[in-house]
């Protein structure tokens, strides 16, 4: 198996730059605030680099108008935190639920701070329902305090991806092609769909890691090493958008929905393929047609300057126009990178402006009930004058075609 060409580059995200965002975050709000608490592990790691699992113990983030960043963790996590966060200081509490509450421990640590009655920015009013943590709203808490829901606002900021990032998602990509090239290799009559995912993962996982050094770390909690697998869409069953695994057999005549991507410094990609066991036949064909022309309405309209809406609108109208509307099931796509969907959303409800630095799957999909589905899905970057393709693998009809 040929390797996937040089690397572009796989560097961490840096510490000037993880800081630059803390900075900059008040300038993306759509109303000021004092500070940000935020407890979305997500936003955690985008902006300290502290890259977690969430469960029941809360951890936040507080983050100050000159950027200075504090993280709020269970004693647990201390040396986690210290070791692993570029936050400018840790400060952690006994446990969860503890005699005292860590939610009466965060306020205590905000008042400290001077913010009991600030203006402060969240993702969420407290700590949210994980693992079956039950606890107060930071608005009872700080009842003095305007507690502001900055989600939106934050995520437009998430959403333009630097340079650093856009070479990460590049790097996932090539490493989630070479995965799916070896899926394909393994992909064969009798065969079942855990033990060639198993082993092309596990291959592709090896050599990523082998390349890129004793260094490297994943960093994501969505994807780990070199992925490729079919998540059950396999013969009928690639009808469901979202089907789960059942160890299938591959059967001559099978549709199958791929799904690959590799976890780099915390970054991901998305490379989806609709390929077939043995020659399709005249209806898998005509499908087959029909996605990539979606995909490719898709990409005409994909520029800076329009909205999120009317490429979803764009590629509906295709559904219209032939007579498509039963075999519809979702918008056209979503912007990714730390986590495996994030906003904009391709979805005619997004009135959002397309902007250089976002990067986005091509996904609209046909579904039919008893011959199988056809969604071909592509990592795609805005430019200023339209779009790039950032995954690279064949779309083409016979390079889909698998020895039967």
């Amino acid at each position: 198996m040929t390797l996937p060409a040089a690397p572009i580059g796989a560097a961490p995200i840096s510490q000037t730059e993880r800081a630059q965002r803390a900075r900059e975050a008040f300038d993306h709000l759509s109303a000021p605030a004092d500070a940000l608490v935020l407890f979305d592990d997500q936003f955690i790691f985008y902006y300290s680099g502290f890259a977690i699992f969430p469960t029941e113990r809360p951890i936040a983030l507080l983050i100050t108008r000159d950027g200075e960043r504090t993280l709020f963790v269970p004693r647990l996590e201390r040396e986690h935190a210290q070791q692993t966060s570029e936050a400018e200081h840790v400060v952690d509490y006994p446990e969860f639920p503890g005699r005292t509450h860590p939610a009466k421990h965060l306020a205590e640590l905000l008042t400290r701070q001077g913010l009991d009655s600030a203006r402060i920015g969240v993702d969420h009013d407290g700590y949210p329902s994980v693992m079956g943590y039950d606890g107060p709203p930071l608005s009872v808490q700080l009842p003095q305090a305007s507690v502001l829901r900055v989600s939106r606002d934050l995520d437009h900021q998430m959403s333009l991806k630097s340079q650093t990032e856009v070479a990460l998602i590049r790097e996932s990509a090539r490493w989630g092609a070479h995965a799916h090239r070896l899926l394909q290799d393994y992909t064969r009559v009798g065969e079942t769909e855990t033990a060639a995912e198993t082993r092309a993962t596990a291959e592709a996982t090896a050599a990523m890691t082998a390349e890129l050094g004793a260094g490297y770390r994943g960093q994501n909690k969505w994807m780990s090493g070199a992925v490729a697998l079919y998540r059950g869409q396999i013969g009928p069953n690639s009808a469901l958008p979202h089907a789960m695994t059942t160890g299938a057999a591959f059967r001559p005549g099978d549709t199958l929905v791929t799904g690959a991507g590799a976890a780099v410094w915390g970054y991901i990609s998305e490379l989806e393929r609709t390929m077939f066991v043995g020659e399709a036949n005249a209806e898998q064909r005509r499908f087959f047609g029909h996605m990539l022309n979606l995909q490719d309405v898709a990409f005409e309209a994909l520029k800076p300057g329009h909205t999120c809406a009317q490429v979803d609108e764009a590629v509906r109208a295709y559904y219209e126009r032939e007579h498509l509307w039963d075999h519809w099931r979702h918008h056209v796509g979503h912007s990714l990178g730390q986590r495996i969907h994030e906003s904009p959303f391709l979805d005619l409800g997004d009135d959002r402006l397309l902007e250089p630095g976002m990067v986005l799957s091509v996904e609209p999909g046909l579904y039919v009930p008893g011959l199988g589905g056809f969604r071909h899905s592509d990592t795609i970057l805005i430019t200023e004058t339209g779009m790039e393709m950032l995954t690279d693998y064949p779309r083409d009809l016979d390079s889909l075609i698998l020895p039967a």
